[in-house]
C-alpha cells in the first residue's frame, strides 16, 4: 500500500523541532560513542549499486551498509548506547561522557539497573553497552523473538524476561517492571511522560546521516546527492533520527522521504492516514522482526508527519527476494549481507518502479538518485541462511573476492 502524505512540507527545519533534535547533538553523540569498543571507528560503507539502479530504472542507487557498524551487526549500536550514556550523565553530571562505556565508572554503577523491551537489535545493543558501563540490564522479549536472538542478547550478560504477547505488550511489561523495582527504562519508543530517552536514541541515529553528508560532500542548505531516501518504519525512531538531520541540513532542498514498513505492522501508514500516532491494523508478526511494531512513537511522529512525503508497506516475500538479490550481487554490484529489516528500502523501490503510476506519485524517474539504508546484517544467522539459501559467511567471502577483483581492475586502469 502507498499513501501520499498531505501534511508534508518543504520549509526550513522548524525551531520547535530543532530544540528537541538537532545536528549539533547528533555530532556530539557520534563523538561520545567513538571511544566505545562496540563501535567501529570508521564510517560504514556507502556502496554504489549501478546494476541494481539499472534494474530499478533510476539514475543512481546507493546503499549505506550498517551491518558493519559494530560487532552487534546493526545500526542500533548508535541508539541504545548513547541513550544509556546520556541517562547516566543525568545522574552523574561529573562523569566524563566518552569514558562511561569504557567501564571507568563501573563501581559507581554496580547497583544501577536498566530495562527495555526489544525485537532483538535494540536489546542486544543496550545489553552490550550496559555490560561495558558496569550496570545490570534486563531485557523483555515477546513471543515472536527467536531463541537465536535471545541467545545473542543473553551473551552480553542481560537477564531475560519472556512474555506471551507481542512487542507492544513487552513494552508495557518493561514499564511495569521498571516501576515495581525502581529500574530505568531505556526504550526506543516514547509514551506519555517518557520522551527524553527515546529522543536520545533517535539522536544517536543521526550519525548515519552525518556520515552520508560527509561521504557525498553535501553542502548545507543545498540539494544533496539524493533525490529520494527510503527509511525503515518500525515505531519511527530511525526514520525520525535521519529525516530530521537531512531536513535541518538541506532545508527546503531536502530529499523526498519514503517510509517503509511491513503490511502487517503498518502503524506509521495508519498514523499518516489518521493524522495522529496510530496502531497497526495487522497481526504485527513479520519476518522483518525489527519493523514488527504495532504502535507509533508519538515523539517520532512529531518529526515524521511534517516531512515524510510517502508512507508505504511491503510484504514479507518482497523483503526475502531483496535479501537474495543483494546477497547475489552482480558484475558491477558487490554482494551484500542485508538482514530481513535491512532490505526494506530496496524492496519498496522495486515495487514502486514496477508500476509507472506509483513511480509518478512519488516522483521517481530514470534520473532519480536513491539512497537506501541496510540497517542490519545477519543478526539471526540461522534465519538468514534459511531465507537466503546461503550463509552470511559465504556471502562475505564472495564480497571480499568481488572487492579484491575490482580493486585490481581499478589499479590496472
Amino acid at each position: 500500500m502507498l499513501f501520499l502524505n498531505p501534511r508534508a512540507t518543504r520549509a526550513d527545519y522548524p525551531a520547535e523541532l530543532s530544540a528537541i533534535m538537532n545536528i549539533a547533538q547528533a555530532h556530539q553523540s557520534r563523538e561520545w560513542l567513538s571511544s566505545w569498543r562496540g563501535i567501529h571507528p570508521n564510517a560504514t560503507p556507502l556502496y554504489d549499486l549501478p546494476d541494481a539502479a539499472a534494474r530499478c530504472q533510476v539514475g543512481r542507487l546507493c546503499l549505506k551498509d550498517e551491518s558493519v557498524r559494530s560487532p552487534l551487526g546493526s545500526f542500533k549500536a548508535l541508539g541504545a548506547p548513547i541513550a544509556l550514556v546520556r541517562q547516566i550523565l543525568r545522574l552523574h553530571p561529573d562523569f566524563e561522557p566518552a569514558a562511561i562505556l569504557t567501564g571507568r565508572y563501573a563501581e559507581a554503577l554496580r547497583g544501577y539497573t536498566v530495562i527495555s523491551a526489544t525485537d532483538g537489535n535494540h536489546g542486544r545493543a543496550l545489553a552490550a553497552a550496559a555490560q561495558d558501563a558496569g550496570c545490570r540490564c534486563v531485557i523483555v522479549l515477546h513471543a515472536h523473538v527467536s531463541p537465536e536472538r535471545e541467545q545473542a542478547i543473553a551473551a552480553y550478560g542481560a537477564d531475560i524476561v519472556r512474555i506471551a504477547g507481542n512487542y507492544d505488550e513487552s513494552v508495557q511489561e518493561a514499564a511495569r517492571l521498571a516501576a515495581a523495582h525502581g529500574w530505568q527504562v531505556i526504550a526506543d519508543t516514547s509514551y506519555d511522560g517518557y520522551e527524553d530517552i527515546p529522543r536520545d536514541v533517535m539522536q544517536g541515529y543521526g550519525a548515519i546521516a552525518e556520515e552520508i553528508v560527509e561521504q557525498t560532500s553535501a553542502q548545507r542548505g543545498m540539494a544533496g546527492a539524493f533525490t529520494h531516501v527510503f527509511l525503515q518504519g518500525g515505531v519511527g525512531g530511525m526514520a525520525a533520527g535521519l529525516a530530521s538531520y537531512f531536513w535541518e541540513y538541506h532545508g527546503p532542498q531536502r530529499p523526498c522521504f519514503i517510509s517503509v514498513e511491513p503490511a502487517q505492522a503498518d502503524c506509521l501508514l495508519q498514523s499518516a492516514i489518521q493524522g495522529r500516532p496510530a496502531k497497526a491494523t495487522g497481526t504485527v508478526d513479520s519476518v522483518m522482526a525489527g519493523l514488527a511494531c504495532g504502535e507509533t512513537s508519538p515523539l517520532a511522529w512529531r518529526f515524521l508527519q511534517p516531512c515524510v512525503d510517502a508512507f508505504m508497506t511491503i510484504e514479507d516475500e518482497q523483503a526475502i527476494e531483496a535479501m537474495r538479490s543483494l546477497a547475489q550481487g552482480s558484475e558491477r554490484d558487490t554482494p551484500i549481507v542485508a538482514g530481513e529489516s535491512g532490505v526494506a528500502g530496496l524492496a519498496a523501490l522495486e515495487w514502486l518502479r514496477s508500476d509507472p503510476q506509483r513511480s509518478e506519485q512519488v516522483g521517481l524517474t530514470a534520473e532519480s538518485r536513491v539512497l537506501i539504508i541496510s540497517t542490519e546484517g545477519a543478526t539471526a544467522p540461522r534465519e538468514y541462511t534459511r531465507l537466503v539459501g546461503q550463509s552470511a559467511e559465504q556471502v562475505l567471502q564472495r564480497q571480499q573476492a568481488w572487492q579484491a577483483a575490482h580493486s585490481l581492475q581499478t589499479q590496472l586502469a
